[in-house]
């Protein structure tokens, strides 16, 4: 009763804040360089330890490919996460002439909760975001890892060629696409509902992988093939602006003031009691007054927020189909 009487009351718009008109979703920025990370921004676990350069196959190779899927964090936490279906994904491959493994995946160079709320540093009126994503490709395939509490399964095999071309879309993708987005934002759970922003993490790393192969000719074979999305509900998004526009010299105080006290709540904690005040504080901004602030392709966006709210789904996206002008390939 009482969650149907909040999303009766229906999400709260800043005064003076009006919808633009515009194309849904919202196309994720690709950028032209990849920029240094600043020293502010420190990993507990350290991004892509034992990494290698993709290696050059020879043409006459066979490759099999191999969907990898375990619970994030399973080193740590085992399969708790697992529980409620929060994956990670990442692709195998394994050399019929040479008969070495490489596992290839794409994740957060500073962890999940750098790339999905800001820091509040001292000093500074912006909030200061450590999201940067990457690539990581590596020898060797953790069977353990992947069997034990997901998955890891034969999906197609390739050639070389077909391989040298996919690390060379590999290269680009990472060095154009260096944000992580952790939300997906859409108006209602209507399998048909309007996308007003798509997430870019590692399941869209793993699938726009196995679309390239397709691209070039791979027949993935009939299994399914389930991914874990993380969705916010919301009315349709209104334009803020940038960091220089809200947080400038020229910018809006009240609303850089606004911005700042949402994600307030969200900092590291160091006490179980600090992190239960704060929780509260979160549970009044989203869902009793339905607001939301969302940093996207380095610009925020103001969410009216509806009811269920948020919702983490592990929905299944088949394998690509290879299209006719492929098989030339």
């Amino acid at each position: 009763l009482v969650l149907l009487l909040l999303a009766a009351w229906g999400p709260r718009v800043p005064a003076g804040l009006r919808s633009p008109r515009r194309r849904w979703p919202v196309p994720y920025r690709r950028f032209d360089y990849r920029p240094k990370t600043d020293p502010y921004c420190q990993a507990r676990y350290t991004f892509c330890p034992t990494g290698s350069a993709i290696p050059v196959m020879k043409e006459e190779d066979v490759i099999e490919v191999y969907r990898l899927q375990a619970p994030v964090w399973e080193f740590k936490y085992g399969d708790l996460l697992g529980h409620l279906k929060i994956m990670h994904d990442a692709v195998g491959f394994k050399s019929s002439l040479t008969g070495k493994n490489y596992t290839m995946e794409w994740y957060e160079l500073f962890q999940l909760g750098n790339c999905t709320f800001p820091h509040l540093r001292p000093g500074m009126d912006a909030p200061f975001w450590c999201n940067q994503g990457a690539a990581c490709f590596y020898e060797g395939i953790d069977d353990a890892h992947w069997k034990e509490n997901g998955t890891l399964v034969l999906v197609t095999t390739i050639s070389g060629t077909m391989f040298n071309e996919m690390a060379q879309w590999v290269k680009y993708d990472n060095d154009t696409g260096i944000y992580y987005e952790t939300w997906t934002v859409q108006a209602s759970p209507d399998k048909q509902s309007i996308v007003w922003f798509d997430s870019y993490e590692c399941s869209k790393f793993i699938l726009r992988t196995y679309q390239k192969l397709a691209d070039l000719g791979a027949v993935f074979k009939k299994v399914q093939t389930n991914y874990t999305s993380i969705i916010l509900f919301s009315g349709e998004p209104i334009y803020l602006g940038n960091e220089t526009s809200i947080f400038g010299p020229l910018g809006n105080k009240t609303l850089a003031a606004a911005i700042r006290d949402f994600y307030n709540p969200f900092k590291p904690h160091q006490s179980v009691r600090e992190f239960f005040v704060d929780l509260v504080k979160v549970i009044d901004r989203v869902i009793l007054n339905h607001q939301f602030y969302l940093f996207y392709n380095l610009e925020y966006w103001f969410l009216p927020m509806k009811f269920p709210y948020l919702k983490i789904i592990y929905e299944e996206v088949p394998l690509p189909v290879a299209s006719k002008a492929s098989f030339g390939v």
